[in-house]
């Protein structure tokens, strides 16, 4: 009997704009800053002689192998992903790029900007809108009641405010 296979679910491909212009100074950075300064150090290394013993060769070869890793992904996420610059229709409800204010059941507060997997990670107080809490943010208005499974059971936030100005 084969196992079964849990299919993939589908990943948002939103980015704040901040976020895409992020990514594109790290592709930028790589493509023609470290890469050639990689690319050099490795064509030095190589000048040296024997290359089975040669560290710096093999970390420069295994370095440039990462780097064109990265940027294959970069160009690649670059192509499919939709940069959100409006705000939507109808402020009052919480969609991609919000700033979220929630209180969870023990009374804390807590600040967060939904925002998409590209994104997270560069800071506090971003959470992805793949991310249980975040799809159940989505389209919720202040003093709406969230409730979210997780490992240590069913937890409840309340939406406090939201706004697309800017931190709360």
């Amino acid at each position: 009997m084969k196992p079964t296979i849990a299919p993939r679910l589908p990943i948002s491909n939103y980015i704040t704009v901040e976020g895409e212009q992020r990514l594109r100074d790290e592709l930028q950075y790589l493509w023609k800053v470290e890469r050639p300064e990689v690319t050099q150090s490795v064509s030095d290394a190589a000048a040296l002689g024997d290359r089975s013993e040669n560290a710096e060769y093999i970390y420069g070869k295994r370095r440039l192998r990462e780097i064109d890793r990265r940027v294959r992904h970069l160009r690649k996420r670059l192509e499919v992903l939709t940069v959100v610059d409006t705000k939507p229709s109808d402020p009052s409800k919480i969609y991609f790029g919000a700033w979220v204010k929630v209180e969870d059941e023990e009374g804390v507060a807590h600040c967060f900007r939904l925002i998409g997997r590209d994104e997270v990670g560069e800071g506090d107080g971003y959470i992805s809108i793949d991310a249980p809490l975040g799809k159940a943010l989505l389209g919720k208005c202040v003093d709406d009641e969230v409730s979210i499974k997780t490992p240590s059971g069913r937890k409840l936030w309340y939406v406090l405010a939201v706004s697309y100005e800017g931190r709360l």
